[in-house]
């Protein structure tokens, strides 16, 4: 018994269908089955013939002349050894054989229809998911963003801030805005932005109440947030353990929350010189000291290698990165 497989898509997803030709098993383990029938096109023309009942209606429907479909067809029954229409004055009447085969035909047809059109789909731009931490999506970044869809209308953005890590590899979004402490996955695509400095930032309500540090080793017996989340804010948190005590840090849950605390003037925080720059500028969060070069970290750009094959993603990266790049300088 011979099996034929061939692709069949099913709402989107690729599947694979293996049909039993019980009557054609002999025929399709021939060498001349193997080697002969490699022409979808042959196919298109006998379910014209056997649809039309001639070979000039055939003709007509495919927009090709009528002594190519009648060589196509004589061609076919060549390959398969068999005869596939009965010819008279009436036109081109399927045979038995044809007649078994017709599904078959139909649903190879059916197969290529629905190959074309998922090429078609996937060939079209796709939404480009961007996550970043908030702060990221400032509005000298939005500019770029604007900037670059009065260029390409065609082209959406979805905008995922969270200073939750999402996973690139396993498509949770395509490009990532972060900053590092460690090494990325070595899989992602990379590109380096700038290098992220770090400095511990009061408010004037907690420098009224209870003066600032001058340098890390004055922060003992400041009150100071830090977060339950893992990576960078986990070795922030680290470092500031070496100069204060467990019972001096107040944990929140999220980013914001920790930022609020700060403003506040509940307690001290490390924060990004640039994301807070407009706030020392005017006043609301004062710097207590030069940024530790061990708090220092990677700002990168990262793009899942899938999400890079897609032309728009390549072609936004390359326009977005280097504008991106220059507001951090």
């Amino acid at each position: 018994m011979a099996w034929i497989l061939f692709s069949v898509l099913d709402d989107g997803k690729v599947t694979l269908r293996h049909l039993v030709l019980e009557e054609l098993s002999a025929l399709c383990c021939s060498s001349k089955m193997k080697n002969g029938f490699q022409n979808w096109s042959d196919v298109r023309v006998f379910l014209a013939v056997c649809r039309k009942g001639s070979t000039l209606a055939a003709s007509n429907a495919l927009g090709v002349a009528q002594p190519t479909v009648a060589r196509r067809i004589e061609a076919l029954e060549h390959v398969f050894g068999l005869t596939l229409f009965e010819r008279d004055n009436r036109g081109f009447r399927p045979t038995d054989a044809a007649r078994t085969l017709l599904p078959l035909a139909e649903a190879l047809e059916t197969a290529a229809e629905a190959l074309a059109d998922r090429a078609h789909d996937l060939s079209q731009p796709r939404l480009i998911r961007i996550t970043a931490y908030s702060g990221n999506f400032s509005p000298r970044v939005s500019d770029i963003f604007t900037a670059y869809m009065a260029m390409h209308p065609d082209i959406q953005f979805e905008f995922l801030p969270s200073a939750k890590t999402l996973d690139l590899m396993a498509g949770e979004a395509d490009i990532a805005l972060r900053i590092l402490g460690e090494p990325p996955e070595p899989e992602l695509i990379c590109r380096h932005i700038s290098t992220a400095r770090f400095s511990v930032y009061g408010a004037p309500a907690y420098a009224a109440k209870h003066g600032l540090p001058k340098s890390p080793e004055d922060m003992k017996g400041h009150c100071f947030v830090t977060s339950d989340r893992t990576g960078l804010l986990k070795r922030l948190e680290e470092w500031m353990l070496r100069h204060v005590s467990p019972d001096r840090l107040q944990r929140y849950s999220e980013i914001e929350l920790m930022d609020a605390a700060v403003r506040s003037g509940r307690a001290l925080g490390i924060r990004n010189l640039r994301l807070v720059e407009g706030e020392e500028k005017a006043g609301t969060l004062i710097r207590c000291f030069e940024p530790p070069e061990e708090l220092s970290a990677q700002h990168l750009m990262l793009v899942s290698p899938d999400a890079y094959r897609r032309p728009e993603v390549k072609m936004f990266t390359k326009f977005f990165a280097p504008r991106y790049a220059a507001i951090f300088r």
